[in-house]
């Protein structure tokens, strides 16, 4: 009986390594990091108008800088999450003045109970924000011809409507309306902190950018809104409701600019027609600043709300610096380019590395 041997196989090669696991190193994920830049930047900051003035770093100096950085960087976070999502608001600014406007004309000329006022004025920019996304999803046209439309029509609203029941552009009197003692600790109080006053409206910042940041990297709708902002043909072709989250976008920018609005009106106790206009390219600076892009589908919230810090260390450091105030223009429109150029790097870069 012959017996057959099976020749012995040879040793299997091993298996080929998967890119998609392929290990990052530390160093390459935080240049990979949309707020890096951002953040080294506003370090940078701090450091030079630190070294120019001992009141910038003091607690009375950072209670100044956070002020102005507060504000804008809860609508910097919308209009972040809007431009992930590849749109532009050029009416966030003036919407804010809309919101404030609408309150304190309820509240003074019609006899409105504040608490109700402050609802009709949040759902009359979540309103805004619904048309200014119906229009841009339906009809396919630019947001940022949408959006034109809109800041040019709420400014006419703005002044000739306030002026046509009040007479003056300007509404005031906050401070007289029923009630305001109770609303004014939710959007004008004070926290002091070693003896120095901060603004509750550093708190709102804080919580619009840890749920802005929560939303996007931990929920459904971020990866929606990524996925829309990188390329909204391919994310309807796999399910994404492209639609429902763009709208939805525009009506967060919405609800942030009721917010800033009424933050302001609660605080100055009066508002003019003109608030908010300008602010929008601020906005827009600092999200770009941040790491987004102009192209949508890549940034982040927190770079945006250090875009926004990075403004009002700005605009403070440079008076307590005694530096001409002239040149804050300026440096805002080196930053913008600078941080243009710098996540066009970062984002050649993370597609050669394979991401």
């Amino acid at each position: 009986m012959t017996t057959t041997l099976n020749p012995t196989p040879p040793p299997s090669a091993p298996p080929a390594a998967d890119e998609r696991v392929a290990r990052v190193g530390l160093l390459r994920r935080l240049v990979l990091r949309p707020e890096i830049g951002s953040l080294i930047g506003a370090v940078i900051l701090f450091v030079l108008f630190a070294v120019s003035s001992t009141q910038f770093y003091s607690l009375p100096g950072i209670s100044n800088w956070l002020d102005p950085a507060s504000l804008f960087g809860i609508m910097a976070v919308a209009v972040a999450m809007l431009m992930i999502g590849g749109h532009f608001d050029l009416s966030a600014g003036v919407l804010t003045g809309t919101a404030g406007l609408a309150t304190a004309v309820m509240t003074t000329q019609w006899g409105l109970n504040i608490w109700v006022a402050l609802l009709v004025s949040l759902v009359l920019c979540l309103g805004i924000g619904f048309v200014n996304g119906y229009l841009v999803t339906r009809t396919g046209l630019p947001s940022f011809i949408i959006t034109l439309a809109t800041f040019l029509m709420l400014q006419g609203l703005n002044l000739a409507v306030t002026k046509l029941i009040t007479g003056t552009v300007s509404v005031g009197g906050m401070s007289q309306v029923p009630y305001f003692e109770t609303v004014r600790p939710l959007f004008a109080s004070r926290i002091s902190l070693f003896g120095v006053d901060f603004k509750i409206q550093i708190l709102w910042w804080v919580l619009v950018v840890a749920i802005g940041a929560w939303v996007l990297a931990k929920t459904r709708f971020g990866n929606w809104t990524f996925a829309v902002g990188g390329d909204p043909v391919a994310s309807r072709n796999i399910g994404v409701p492209a639609a429902r989250t763009t709208i939805t976008l525009f009506m967060g920018v919405g609800a942030c600019a009721w917010l800033v609005g009424s933050l302001k009106l609660m605080e100055q106790t009066s508002v003019q027609t003109s608030q908010g206009f300008g602010e929008e390219l601020i906005y827009i600076v600092a999200a770009v600043i941040g790491g987004c892009l102009l192209t949508g589908g890549y940034g982040s919230v927190i770079g945006a709300a250090i875009g926004a810090l990075i403004f009002g260390m700005t605009s403070q450091g440079i008076v307590y610096a005694g530096l001409d105030s002239d040149w804050f223009k300026f440096f805002l429109g080196a930053m913008l380019l600078l941080a243009v150029l710098a996540n066009q790097y970062v984002r050649r870069y993370a597609e050669r590395s394979g991401r």
